[in-house]
């Protein structure tokens, strides 16, 4: 069983502690992939026409010996209706809402994906392949000691990341915000943000408060982990922080 370091909150090594099994896990982009796309496929929002969108009119053929298409068109004029060439007529091949646009994945794939990208966490290779910076002196994976989890002030959550060596992942995040281009900018997603660090905690911290206005951050507990908070965009390898709660409780989950 391999150890790793336990950073403890001046940010200097504070002991080891024993990584559970799962971090052995071999490397699955495949599956991670497939993991992620399936848990976004179900957030998937129906869209498409109104049944009856286009079909509401009063329009009729005029018949055969007219000299004219047989097109429905409107009873107090000649304006075709109804039809997908007439203007506000129906859609031809439209979007159907009713249609299941989710992915499909086995139970043992999600969960051997799971394993795999929480494995990732600890490949530099992969972490530094993300584009996350960090101090060539922090070793990973990164484990943080469970009085980590009692900061309740976000200055002192931002003091530790500094002492660790981390921190400078943070403001890649803050700097990394741009505006949208397209149609996006007015539709409630103006800002594409950046991912940074991933901070796995027991559930019910004071670390949910004290870290979640940070650029980038997300603070989760073990048993709300999945592949996409681990492999965003479907890469695999994100800067992880874990405290020795978490790693302790690991042990025996995602089998």
């Amino acid at each position: 069983m391999v150890n790793a370091n336990v950073i403890g909150i001046s940010g200097t090594p504070k002991g080891e502690i024993s990584l559970p099994e799962v971090f052995n896990e071999p490397y699955r982009p495949d599956l991670i992939k497939k993991a992620v796309l399936a848990a976004q496929a179900k957030r998937y929002q129906p869209y498409g026409p109104r049944l009856y969108a286009g079909m509401e009119t009063s329009a009729v053929s005029w018949g055969s010996g007219r000299g004219v298409a047989q097109v429905p068109r409107v009873v107090t004029g000649s304006r075709a209706a109804r039809v997908p060439q007439a203007v506000g007529g129906r859609a031809a091949h439209p979007p159907k809402p009713e249609a299941d646009r989710t992915e499909k994945i086995n139970k043992k794939e999600r969960r051997l994906a799971i394993r795999s990208a929480i494995s990732a966490t600890g490949n530099i290779e992969l972490v530094r392949a993300r584009g996350h910076k960090f101090e060539e002196n922090v070793k990973l994976p990164f484990v943080a000691e469970n009085a980590f989890q009692n900061i309740t002030k976000t200055k002192d959550v931002v003091q530790f990341l500094k002492a660790a060596g981390v921190f400078e992942d943070i403001l890649r995040a803050k700097e990394g915000r741009n505006i949208r281009a397209g149609r996006g900018k007015v539709r409630g997603r103006r800002y594409k943000n950046r991912k940074s660090l991933l901070i796995v905690a027991e559930e019910g911290s004071a670390l949910f408060n004290s870290a979640r206005n940070l650029a980038g951050v997300d603070v989760v507990s073990v048993n709300s982990l999945n592949t996409e908070l681990l492999a965003p965009g479907t890469h695999a390898g994100r800067l992880t922080i874990w405290t020795e709660a978490a790693i302790e409780a690991l042990e025996g989950m995602f089998v």
